[in-house]
């Protein structure tokens, strides 16, 4: 899904709400994570997952054309983990409604 689909999927929940204020919405949120993540910060959604920001330190590569020894610089880079409940909540189709399915190694249970 792109972010025009997220805003008029939105906006079509919403009747009350026009797709440009909608779609105000969706750019502030984003840009606030965005902001913060520049900060250092973390952003914590609940049920959802949290955003970050991870250190990865200078370091000399190669590069793989030449071979020659380049230096790489320090860089930021933004990491999203899912909460246990979004990884319950697409693992829950997954499931077999098999009253026999054994819950551990997925394996049917023998009486």
């Amino acid at each position: 899904m792109i972010r025009s689909e997220l805003v008029e999927r939105i906006a079509g929940r919403s009747p009350r709400l026009y797709q440009r204020d909608v779609e105000n919405i969706v750019s502030a949120i984003l840009g606030e994570i965005a902001a913060a993540l520049a900060r250092g910060d973390r952003v914590e959604l609940r049920g959802f997952g949290v955003f970050s920001a991870k250190q990865r330190r200078a370091r000399i590569s190669r590069n793989p054309r030449t071979g020659a020894l380049v230096q790489v610089d320090e860089k930021r880079f933004p990491l999203f983990k899912a909460s246990k409940e979004m990884h319950e909540r697409l693992n829950s189709e997954a499931r077999p409604k098999d009253s026999n399915f054994a819950v551990q190694g997925g394996l049917r249970a023998s009486g």
